[in-house]
């Protein structure tokens, strides 16, 4: 630990953070050695800082966080030495991608920041920094988030480091999960409701070959109930979780942060298929849903991000897109020219594959209303990747999701995703369904025959997200089953071949129905882990988790989430699973869906984290 902050220390000097202004565009290129923020204007330098060590520890969270899922394989001969060794689990402390440092260096920022952070000065009425302070601290919350994720415990400090006779004299105590929780969530609380700073828009520049990017500056900070709603979820406090999840869409996202549109300029392609039955109806506008692209190039969908600069001379740069074979950083106009510089060091891995190659499509049949099936996958793949002929015989195929320097943190689909599960675990699994389904909405919340008349209350009473004050924020014409987005017409709604609009709700048009796709998990859980199902609650929670688990591999692949979405199911498989299963299910559950990555026993947990570096 001693090592970490002297490091800290140095990189900062005594008392001292530098600027951003290589980072961000800011009409200030100055350095802050004044330890006072007593201005109204001035921390947002010092927050700018914050922002800057997290784009410094963006390419190790995505490594650790994607490298040890079962998403993507290595290629032998070809894949750095260092990510092979994360994909396998047989990382040491030498490894290029386990640096507690990095984590740490954010979380000294944002001590600093809190403890010499003026909040009580007004504009008018108004807290002039209240959404900035509090940020930060969502900020801090987070990478100890990640750091107890990848260790399993850690020093505990949240006093500003910035001497080394600091350092030297102070014996660390040491937190694990429930630890940090324990001291950190209290106090975020008497935030919730809080939204991010907004300080305008920010311009990241232009690439060489043509990228601009630049969106507002909220999207750069984390809102305070995500950040909360994470901490209770991993620690098994599926209430809390929920109940934060719910304040953030009903209190502080936006329209579009809240929702999920079927169609609209939002999406950037329409489906095509070559393997489409031949009464698949032609007009895309019915037949196909399109997908918002996951790369998330608009910001649309985002509601928090790591953005890195265009080159070298703005800030710290990423080898995120390198690894899958695109040069962000081409010196040439041509966009083309991204491809084929770099050799490809990760590939979609054949469980990825036989995941989204087994999924049913379901779709409208021509000239009619009614909607039916075909085995042709799920389409967010394709809007995922890049494939190109490199010789008649050789095809290439590049994952797009980091290829804009860009890894999404929340965006709209992983707060849904993330309520089903908390939701699910407090005893709703056909909640949980309905946001795979349907989405939620007062119209489904009436007439969907799966939900039970409790879990209809539940959400107009004890999680208010359809309470007669924000009943009109969830409209059917703006939300979508999350499986929607990549399997088409999930949902029991009907359309009109004259005009496209939405008909009434009617039970049971689609053959995407809860008691069939629920009983073909347990059929899978039952042959794949050899275990007894049964009809139970705590049977149908197992199994609804299992298909969030595979939604979230589906929508969020490729982001830098995978492992620690695996580890963070398998606790709860751990706190509780159905009769007559192990009781160490979510050990011997992790270590089966990652049995193609390495031999090491995934169930026995102290084996599930890096060594402390």
């Amino acid at each position: 630990m001693k090592k970490i902050i002297i490091a800290i220390a140095a990189v900062f000097g005594l008392g001292s953070f530098y600027s951003c202004s290589d980072m961000l565009e800011t009409d200030s290129s100055r350095y802050l050695f004044d330890p006072e923020m007593n201005e109204k204007t001035d921390s947002m330098y010092y927050a700018f800082g914050v922002l800057q060590a997290l784009q410094g520890v963006i390419d190790q969270y995505y490594m650790q966080g994607e490298l040890r899922g079962d998403l993507v394989d290595v290629i032998p001969g070809v894949t750095d030495k260092n990510l092979q060794e994360l994909a396998n689990f047989s990382a040491t402390a030498t490894n290029k991608y386990d640096s507690a440092y990095q984590y740490y260096r954010v979380i000294n920022n944002c001590n600093y920041y809190i403890a010499h952070r003026d909040t009580s000065l007004l504009t008018g009425s108004t807290e002039v920094v209240k959404n900035e302070y509090v940020s930060i601290k969502a900020i801090r919350a987070w990478a100890y988030l990640q750091l107890v994720r990848n260790y399993g415990e850690v020093p505990f400090v949240t006093e500003p480091l910035t001497s080394i006779s600091q350092i030297e004299s102070t014996d660390f105590e040491k937190k694990d999960l429930q630890g940090i929780v324990n001291e950190l969530a209290p106090d975020l609380e008497q935030y919730t409701g809080t939204p991010c700073p907004n300080h305008g828009d920010f311009d990241f520049g232009t690439a060489n070959w043509g990228g601009r990017f630049s969106f507002n500056s909220s999207l750069l900070y984390m809102p305070v109930d995500l950040v909360l709603g994470d901490l209770y979820l991993e620690s098994g406090n599926y209430s809390g979780a929920a109940s934060h999840y719910v304040t953030y869409l009903t209190q502080v996202a936006n329209a579009s942060q809240r929702t999920m549109i079927y169609r609209g300029t939002l999406y950037s392609k329409m489906l095509t298929f070559s393997e489409m039955p031949s009464d698949y109806a032609s007009n895309a506008e019915i037949s196909g849903l399109s997908y918002s692209s996951t790369i998330r190039n608009t910001d649309y969908e985002n509601i928090s991000l790591v953005q890195m600069p265009m080159n070298s001379q703005m800030g710290i740069t990423t080898s995120l897109a390198e690894i899958y074979g695109i040069d962000f950083y081409s010196s040439s106009s041509n966009i083309n020219s991204m491809y084929l510089k770099y050799p490809i060091q990760l590939k979609i891995s054949k469980q990825y594959q036989e995941l989204k190659d087994t999924l049913s499509y379901y779709y409208y049949e021509t000239g009619k209303l009614n909607i039916k099936s075909a085995k042709v996958g799920d389409t967010r793949y394709d809007n995922i990747i890049k494939t190109d002929y490199v010789t008649e015989d050789s095809i290439m195929t590049w994952i797009e999701k980091t290829y804009r320097a860009r890894v999404p943190l929340y965006s709209t689909a992983t707060v849904w995703l993330r309520l089903a599960e908390a939701l699910n675990r407090l005893g709703y699994p056909d909640l949980a369904f309905a946001i795979l389904k349907d989405g939620l909405n007062p119209t489904v919340l009436t007439y969907a025959n799966y939900i039970r008349p409790e879990s209809r209350e539940v959400l107009t009473d004890t999680y208010p997200l359809l309470s007669s004050a924000n009943v009109e924020k969830f409209t059917r014409e703006n939300s979508m089953g999350v499986h929607q987005r990549g399997c088409g017409f999930t949902s029991d709604y009907g359309w009109s071949t004259a005009d496209y609009r939405i008909r009434t709700y009617s039970p049971g048009i689609s053959p995407y129905q809860m008691d069939v796709i629920v009983g073909n998990k347990l059929a899978y859980i039952a042959e794949r882990f050899g275990v007894q199902t049964g009809e139970t609650l705590v049977d149908e929670i197992n199994a609804v988790e299992d298909l969030i688990c595979d939604e979230y591999a589906l929508e969020t692949a490729f982001e830098g989430t995978r492992y620690y979405d695996l580890m963070r199911l398998a606790r709860h498989k751990n706190r509780l699973s159905p009769a007559g299963y192990p009781a160490n299910f979510g050990g011997i559950w992790l270590k089966e869906m990652l049995k193609a990555k390495t031999t090491k026993d995934l169930s026995v947990e102290k084996n599930w984290y890096l060594p402390f570096n």
